[in-house]
């Protein structure tokens, strides 16, 4: 989550949001739109305020919707609260298990550290082991956490070559082609799959609720994948070839630090052989899910059930039923971020609101109406969602703006796929600020990164990623949907 970027914040945002609010259904003229639409706005102008200061914490900001969509009418408190119990929130919360289980049982270090193992000793190849595995894991597990694990296995490796008050420019360009591979590999690799990015999960929400349309598991991934794969390949010829490229020789004891960190795991668990087990069940059955459906004859199968399903199965596989132990303990879920649950659940209610409200077909409307080539709106809406992100939740950003996304693709008779999964994607691909991912943050307390580095490194990356996204849009969206 991003900080409060000036003294008094969160004083001025606790002030400013209600007062805004008030003076929005007070003074705004009712023949552009209904009274009702506008406390929606009013009400969504006071929640972008206390994002954006956090007045409150980011959760509890998404409670407001029910507070004052059923205080001002617009919703009956039953029709406030639904959302929040949304399928598409049961689906992240299965995934999310599932990558606590993982956690738990170190299953996640063991698959970094061998997979890291097979890039050999060139610094490059380094650089592109712990890139390639850091995605890798985002794509299934918290972007914070994957990062939180890698951090300190690429510390090792750097130490190795005395990295911290060296003069020496090749290895601190590699040491900054490591910190920040790892930051921007763990946003790039989250939106692969639906689950390995909260703003994934909000969009497969928005487009269930608002256009009546289910993105699986299997479809995104045709897209998800192949995005970030490409953005992965261009992220570290940037970042090793044009950026901070170094002539540092191999590295021989680099393999040495990984067969220690090995070597400390030990073998393979009985619970870590569980946790895989049921891991790749669910994925697969994610993956598969349409032909098992088919096959069976059914439509009860759904992604939201799968994680279910796959989340209760490692509360209930036993590990020694003698002393009552199973891989998870309900304990352990104090890690798993309710917050950001909550934060979808407020998305949700507030975008079905706006669309009660006819908000998003005027925006549309008034979109319709300017007569935008359709390339560079999409290179528009991508670079406003990427740069806003850069100082601003981008969960939050995208429960906010892709309902207005939405609105603009139907009203100018455009698939909504078009417009809406590139902004959204956009909203993942922030590299130019240590506040603007958890990930970057994480890399630049290593004291390894100078802001202006990052600043310069993330600023190209952000422009690549609007292109890319952009042509994307024209593209591979077409040829899938």
């Amino acid at each position: 989550m991003k900080q409060p970027q000036f003294a008094g914040a969160k004083s001025f945002g606790l002030i400013a949001g209600p007062l805004l609010f008030f003076l929005i259904i007070l003074l705004t003229p009712e023949n552009i739109l209904t009274p009702e639409a506008w406390k929606v706005i009013g009400i969504a102008l006071w929640m972008v305020v206390w994002w954006v200061t956090e007045a409150a914490p980011i959760p509890v900001t998404a409670l407001l919707p029910i507070i004052l969509f059923s205080i001002t009418g617009v919703f009956t408190i039953d029709e406030a609260t639904a959302p929040y119990a949304n399928k598409i929130i049961f689906l992240f919360m299965g995934g999310f298990m599932l990558g606590l289980a993982m956690e738990r049982h170190n299953l996640h270090k063991r698959i970094a550290l061998n997979l890291i193992k097979k890039t050999g000793t060139n610094p490059n190849g380094i650089v592109l082991g712990f890139m390639l595995t850091t995605a890798f894991i985002s794509m299934w597990i918290s972007n914070t956490a994957t990062t939180v694990m890698m951090l300190p296995i690429a510390l090792s490796i750097t130490s190795l070559l005395n990295v911290q008050g060296t003069t020496d420019k090749g290895k601190q360009r590699f040491a900054l082609a490591l910190m920040l591979g790892i930051a921007y590999a763990a946003n790039i690799g989250g939106t692969a799959t639906i689950v390995g990015t909260p703003p994934n999960v909000a969009w497969v929400g928005f487009m269930d609720t608002m256009m009546d349309f289910e993105v699986t598991f299997a479809k995104y991934l045709t897209v998800g994948l192949p995005v970030a794969i490409i953005m992965l390949a261009i992220t570290y010829f940037l970042l090793t070839r044009v950026m901070f490229p170094n002539k540092v020789n191999r590295l021989s004891e680099s393999s040495q630090v990984i067969d220690d960190q090995l070597k400390e795991l030990g073998k393979m668990s009985k619970a870590e052989k569980y946790v895989a087990t049921i891991a790749i069940c669910t994925a697969l059955a994610w993956i598969f899910r349409t032909n098992l459906n088919s096959w069976f004859n059914t439509t009860l199968l759904s992604d939201a059930l799968i994680a279910m399903a796959g989340a209760v199965a490692m509360f209930v596989a036993p590990l020694n039923l003698r002393k009552g132990e199973f891989l998870m303990e309900w304990e352990y879920t104090k890690n798993l971020p309710w917050g950001i649950l909550l934060l979808f659940g407020g998305g949700l209610t507030l975008a079905k609101a706006m669309e009660k409200t006819n908000i998003v077909q005027a925006v549309g409307e008034a979109m319709a109406q300017s007569n935008v080539n359709q390339f560079v709106l999409i290179l528009a809406l991508c670079a406003f969602m990427l740069f806003m992100t850069e100082i601003m939740s981008n969960v939050a950003l995208t429960v906010i703006f892709i309902p207005v996304v939405l609105g603009i693709s139907v009203s100018l008779n455009i698939n909504p796929m078009y417009l809406s999964l590139p902004v959204t994607l956009a909203a993942s691909y922030a590299f130019m600020m240590p506040i603007s991912t958890p990930p970057n943050a994480i890399v630049f307390s290593s004291g390894m990164i100078r802001i202006k580095d990052m600043i310069r490194a993330g600023f190209f990356l952000n422009i690549i990623a609007i292109l890319l996204l952009a042509i994307l849009s024209k593209t591979l969206i077409p040829l899938i949907y």
